[in-house]
């Protein structure tokens, strides 16, 4: 399952505010090292924690299901398609009500509900084990630990303000569902190689731009003084985080599984 279609699902308060504070954020960069609770670098640490967490535990479901047997009695049992279709609905409404609905949630809510979503994530991503070697899974996944990782590190070490990119990052990202909605009908030939590196890069460039909005959470609510705005926009940059490496995971492992790799389809 590709999951595009819930990358930018964006939270409409937090662009909103941000919008009009980022071209001031040096005028109280001092404050949020002086007067916060916890340090940025504390800050960003917790958030990249709980998008791990949102990872161990789609992996963890994920390789339970596998084991266990159950997605496979599934596709034999024709019910498979009703049960990833619940799971992608749910998915979708468990973003829409995180973004659209975090300012009532409680932060403990905010993050149930992320989990909630890996775990659904998790139901989809078993179906690897079926259709990919564990070798390419595991090449796949390392690849993809290692550029998330180096993109996210770039943004923070040179603090970068990538806030002027978003709108590209949005194009393109039009872009590759066209092209998965297109490859649903017809193959894309040799283009589905382009596709797939395109959205290497396209999710590249948001794991670098989400990770600059969470130093842009920190300082604004910090400035604010409001901490449970601030705990809640840190579960929200997780999502995203997660989300990023989710779909670069999946378009590295297209191309792995293209580029000589053993698929079991």
């Amino acid at each position: 399952m590709n999951n595009d279609y819930n990358r930018d699902f964006e939270n409409p308060y937090y662009e909103n505010e941000l919008n009009g504070t980022r071209a001031g954020m040096s005028d109280y960069a001092g404050y949020g090292a002086a007067g916060a609770v916890e340090t940025l670098g504390s800050y960003m640490a917790k958030t990249f924690l709980w998008m791990a967490a949102g990872l161990l535990v789609t992996f963890a479901v994920s390789m339970g299901l596998a084991l266990s047997g159950v997605m496979y009695n599934l596709l034999l049992g024709g019910s498979f398609t009703f049960v990833m279709l619940g799971c992608t609905i749910a998915e979708l409404a468990l973003v829409v009500i995180l973004g659209m609905r975090i300012r009532k949630l409680s932060v403990g809510a905010a993050r149930a509900m992320f989990l909630g979503y890996a775990a659904l994530t998790g139901v989809t991503f078993s179906l690897y084990f079926y259709m990919f070697d564990l070798t390419i899974l595991i090449f796949a996944f390392g690849a993809t630990a290692l550029l998330f990782a180096g993109m996210a590190i770039a943004a923070k070490v040179f603090n970068l303000e990538l806030s002027s990119i978003r709108p590209y990052l949005f194009a393109g990202l039009i872009a590759l569902l066209i092209f998965g909605i297109i490859g649903m009908f017809t193959s894309l030939g040799a283009f589905e190689i382009i596709f797939c590196y395109l959205g290497v890069a396209i999710f590249l460039g948001y794991t670098a731009y989400d990770t600059t909005k969470i130093r842009d959470n920190y300082y604004y609510y910090t400035n604010l003084g409001d901490g449970t705005m601030l705990a809640k926009a840190s579960v929200f940059s997780a999502l995203q985080l997660y989300l990023d490496f989710v779909n670069l995971f999946i378009y590295i492992l297209r191309i792995l599984s293209r580029n000589g790799g053993r698929s079991r389809r």
